[in-house]
């Protein structure tokens, strides 16, 4: 299987946070802060081992999924037509998962980040490109808006798509002004996702009966 250059980008971002969790295991508290409250307080703790290597593991489970998707998909050749874009999508999507990792390592140090702080910024980027992806994908079993009227309908998956493009990227500019309000900071994010989701569901529905009555 010949690996693309994202493809090799994203596991050689695991192995960064591999490296990182066993270089810093000697330096770090048996007891790691490892979860927050909406105010950026402290409300949650791991274990050495798992404050460290919980995220290496993930990264490592999603990395192969990343990878895999392309190749077992059966409309792949589709995902080809816009594999720039998703290779694009996987290593900004690993590079702010190391972002996230590193505001828990240097919490753990004492240096005390808010994720209020890191978190709107990292998911605000994220959500702008994953704008940027629906904008550009094409019909697939795996990536995008899969309701069954736009997996139904070439027609209702692009018009579905070009929509949550552009709301997608408002919200990651709506995540972003988080920034600025502290503990309210993950609404800025979970509203405008939450909206989304279920108004392209309802739009893709009503485009796919207004196409069956065109007919």
């Amino acid at each position: 299987m010949r690996m693309r250059k994202s493809e090799m980008a994203v596991l050689g971002l695991i192995l960064l946070s591999f490296i990182l969790a066993v270089f810093l295991y000697p330096y770090m508290p048996e007891q790691m802060a490892s979860h927050w409250n909406a105010r950026g307080e402290v409300d949650g703790y791991m274990s050495k081992f798992w404050g460290l290597f919980l995220v290496p593991f993930t990264l490592l489970g999603v990395g192969i999924l990343f990878i895999v998707i392309p190749r077992i998909d059966p409309l792949k050749a589709n995902i080809e037509r816009f594999r720039r874009n998703y290779d694009g999508f996987m290593v900004i999507f690993f590079i702010i998962m190391l972002a996230f990792y590193a505001q828990v390592i240097l919490w753990n140090s004492g240096i005390e980040i808010s994720p209020n702080k890191i978190f709107p910024i990292g998911l605000g980027l994220l959500l702008f490109y994953v704008g940027v992806l629906c904008e550009k994908a094409k019909r697939n079993w795996f990536i995008g808006i899969r309701t069954p009227w736009t997996l139904s309908s070439e027609a209702v998956w692009d018009k579905t798509h070009k929509l949550a493009g552009k709301l997608f990227k408002i919200a990651g500019a709506v995540a972003l002004i988080g920034v600025f309000f502290g503990r309210y900071a993950f609404l800025f994010i979970l509203i405008p996702v939450v909206l989304i989701s279920l108004y392209t569901v309802i739009y893709s529905y009503i485009e796919f009966q207004r196409e069956i009555k065109e007919k």
